[in-house]
């Protein structure tokens, strides 16, 4: 698919790269030509100078025919207006944009832009590693009712049948990482020793499903 991306800094440089690596088409839209160097002598998508909300900027990088748009600038309010014409203007759906305020990522997240608040998802992501396992999801949808968590299985859970584990929790596993690896659970799967389960659940349901992750397999 073809990708607009407004900001060549270090996130937008970097999603280029990742797309294109991807067989996918791109379009980097900068005010400053001198940050498209971040691209590499490699890139060969379109590199567009210019201001990433205006429409005449858009449409010279693709806008009309592109799936997706990106604004990863290093400037709130310019994501936040680039976004919502790629969204509103030109129709796009799948819109991201980066916000450094949580206040309005949540404000935008509501109107249908997904966003990426940095400061705060970076917080998150070092609390996760800080706090003993299920203390901070892995990940909430933003509505705040479901919540995906990554679970180091309990010795006492070896053996057993993953659809055991779901009916005693009343979670589900979403996939299982196993020697590096992810697999999907099937009804014959059986917990193994260093499996990471990541298990979805209700946010109101997460002190019950560990109650019971740590009591341990009920006998049959």
């Amino acid at each position: 698919m073809h990708v607009v991306i407004m900001g060549c800094g270090r996130v937008g440089s970097t999603l280029a790269r990742g797309l294109e690596d991807r067989h996918h088409t791109v379009a980097v839209i900068d005010s400053d030509p001198s940050a498209f160097r971040r691209l590499g002598p490699d890139f060969n998508g379109q590199q567009v100078t210019g201001m990433g909300f205006d429409r005449a900027v858009l449409a010279k990088a693709g806008i009309e025919r592109a799936e997706a748009f990106a604004a990863v600038s290093s400037g709130d309010n310019s994501n936040i207006i680039a976004a919502r014409v790629a969204r509103e203007t030109f129709g796009l759906q799948q819109v991201v944009a980066r916000i450094y305020d949580p206040g309005r990522a949540e404000v935008f997240q509501r109107l249908g832009i997904t966003t990426v608040a940095t400061v705060k998802w970076t917080a998150d992501q070092v609390m996760r590693r800080l706090l003993p396992a299920g203390a901070e999801p892995f990940f909430r949808d933003p509505s705040g009712t479901i919540r995906l968590d990554q679970v180091p299985m309990p010795e006492s859970w070896v053996g057993a049948r993953t659809v055991h584990f779901q009916q005693q929790t009343g979670s589900r596993i979403a996939w299982i990482d196993r020697l590096g690896e992810g697999m999907l659970p099937h009804r014959e799967s059986v917990i193994q020793e260093g499996d990471i389960l990541h298990v979805v659940m209700r946010e109101e349901s997460a002190d019950s499903v560990y109650a019971a992750l740590h009591a341990g397999p009920e006998e049959d």
